[in-house]
């Protein structure tokens, strides 16, 4: 059974959204997971918002739960360590480096495939290459600086953004972002069996 901790800020919003639909589609799909969630910036027990809980109701999900604060503990236990940012990501990891190969945003775990980890280890070297040339005094070429502007636009953000404090139909939006990131990774999850 794979244990998967989602991250969010404050484990009001996206990551109870994600731990709750993710029980849901696992069970339909006959997948075995543990799931939980916490927040990089919380405190235990603060209520999941109500349009959390709207967006869930309309998908016939129930959650019952308060905020946890990420703890070394949840870290440990996890298999699979799933945030909503590339910046929940980077906190994780700051003060857990030892969890960098199990550490993902949920959207690149779903939708990482060769084609676009090659481009953004290519966009990563040129990234750096451009840091060691200015530190040089020195500039990219023109070709360089072109391929990188090419890559940034051919890579998707792996972010899905908070929708705290907005309308119901902004969390509605989040989380159909998060419910097709969530089938894409059982999808993968399945392949590797």
């Amino acid at each position: 059974m794979k244990r998967i901790l989602f991250i969010c800020t404050g484990n009001t919003c996206r990551s109870p959204m994600a731990e709750a639909m993710l029980h849901h589609l696992a069970l339909k799909r006959g997948v075995a997971v543990a799931v939980r969630s916490a927040g990089v910036s919380t405190i235990d027990g603060l209520p999941v918002s109500a349009n959390t809980l709207n967006s869930l109701k309309a998908r016939n999900i129930e959650h019952s739960g308060t905020s946890r604060a990420l703890t070394a503990e949840a870290v440990g236990w996890a298999d699979l360590i799933l945030t909503m940012t590339a910046a929940h990501k980077r906190d994780l990891l700051h003060y857990h480096p030892g969890a960098v190969d199990k550490t993902y945003t949920l959207k690149e775990f779903a939708y990482l495939d060769d084609r676009l980890q090659q481009d953004i280890w290519e966009l990563e070297g040129l990234y750096t290459e451009m840091q060691m040339k200015s530190a040089l005094g020195q500039q990219l070429t023109g070709e360089e600086r072109q391929r990188l502007l090419e890559l940034e636009k051919r890579i998707p953000s792996f972010d899905i953004a908070d929708p705290f404090g907005g309308s119901q139909s902004l969390y509605d939006s989040c989380s159909r972002e998060i419910e097709e990131a969530l089938g894409r990774m059982l999808d993968k999850l399945a392949k590797r069996g």
